[in-house]
């Protein structure tokens, strides 16, 4: 099992450290039947990510995707790099989703549109910056 690096040394652990090392007993265990896991860790923003045998470079950026896609949906259009968010993961969703195949004719226009409307938005962005 492959537990994103060394167990951090930690004095003071608060309740989210102490359910990540019962979740790293909990995998070894599960380890020691043949089911191999990979757990990554960044505990200063409580944050856990266990990823079991069958997972991929492609279905772990996917999942990725849905977090920055999630962000790009929940925050205001009004935020100047809203729009810089939104397309971006759009056209990376389409690409990870043809990765296997091909893009299609309209996948192409879709994402040529995506990159103009990209470029507006720099071009916003940077008049508002001068």
């Amino acid at each position: 099992m492959y537990v994103g690096g060394p167990m951090p040394e930690v004095v003071c652990m608060d309740e989210f450290e102490k359910f990540y090392r019962k979740l790293v007993d909990l995998a070894e265990k599960f380890e020691k039947s043949g089911l191999l896991l990979k757990i990554e860790w960044d505990l200063d923003n409580s944050i856990i990510k266990i990823f079991g045998e069958k997972t991929t470079s492609l279905t772990r950026a996917q999942s990725g995707l849905g977090d920055i896609s999630e962000l790009a949906y929940a925050t205001s259009e009004h935020h100047p790099y809203w729009n810089l968010l939104y397309n971006n993961s759009e056209i990376t969703s389409t690409v990870l989703d043809k990765w296997q195949s091909s893009l299609s004719e309209e996948d192409l226009d879709d994402i040529d549109w995506a990159i103009q409307k990209i470029n507006r938005v720099l071009e916003k962005i940077r008049t508002k910056n001068s």
